[in-house]
């Protein structure tokens, strides 16, 4: 009998997360399903039976990953890939207005929450190998596609998947990072909206959905792409090729309307929005 493969996926209980879990759970894989909202979570994994274990996860604090993939390895046996697709928006306005907590907060979800998960992840994966995959965005890759701190933390994590696949690759575990556009998911808003902001901005007449991700995702975790490691792969509908320019058609750079604060997506926790003095 051929083993199942196993996985855990941080932000799974909604978004991209929860679509990579739908994916990798058709595809037969097992999963742990770590978030940081515990009644998402529960009702997220609740769907899948006994292929979907829930973990209540802040993947900024060491002691959360470990405990979710050391629970991947309990209940499955092993552990074959690990998505740190876990985000949230972050801080914004205006660098001299942002808050230096808000900062912080963002690096330690987008960054050291991809570090926690390679760390934790290629432990487990020794001697066995694997996969794992890391959500980017074309954020990471030019200015003009995010907020200020939301960007340099997708383009830490841009480079540390590059450096970790340098160091990790002799032990066949292979890093990639996944760079999507604009996806309507609960982080973003509603789809009316994103359909306007593509409608000047993407050369592909589609909207981006959770589902076009998790397909990539869902490649670069089995063997078809044993040969590729250290890329981001943009999932953008043409959006870095025609130049995005998204935050002006959302209305602009918060931050030059006046607004500050930080958005904690779809943790549970309110978003602070305030105006600059």
């Amino acid at each position: 009998m051929t083993e199942r493969r196993a996985a855990v996926v941080t932000g799974g209980a909604s978004g991209i997360g929860l679509a990579t879990v739908t994916r990798l759970v058709t595809g037969g894989w097992r999963v742990v399903l770590a978030d940081y909202n515990a009644a998402s979570g529960e009702a997220a994994a609740a769907g899948f039976g006994d292929d979907v274990r829930f973990v209540r996860t802040d993947v900024a604090r060491e002691a959360d990953v470990e405990t979710a993939v050391g629970a991947c390895v309990e209940a499955f046996g092993h552990v074959d890939c690990v998505v740190n697709n876990a985000g949230v928006g972050g801080a914004f306005g205006r660098l001299t207005d942002i808050e230096v907590d808000d900062w912080d907060y963002t690096f330690a979800v987008l960054v050291r929450g991809v570090f926690l998960g390679i760390k934790h992840g290629a432990r487990a994966m020794r001697g066995r190998g694997g996969s794992i995959v890391n959500l980017g965005s074309i954020a990471g890759l030019a200015a003009g596609a995010g907020p200020q701190a939301y960007s340099a933390a997708k383009a830490a994590v841009i480079n540390l998947g590059r450096t970790a696949a340098t160091e990790l690759g002799p032990e066949r575990i292979r890093v990639n990072t996944v760079c999507p556009g604009l996806v309507v998911t609960p982080l973003v808003g509603d789809g009316v909206g994103a359909a306007e902001v593509m409608a000047g901005a993407q050369p592909w007449p589609d909207l981006g959905r959770p589902e076009d991700v998790a397909e990539v995702i869902a490649f670069l975790a089995g063997d078809a792409s044993r040969f590729v490691t250290g890329e981001a792969i943009t999932v953008d509908g043409g959006l870095t090729a025609a130049g995005p320019r998204m935050q002006e058609a959302y209305g602009g750079d918060p931050g030059k309307r006046g607004l500050v604060g930080v958005n904690r997506g779809t943790t549970g926790e309110g978003a602070t929005v305030r105006r600059a003095e």
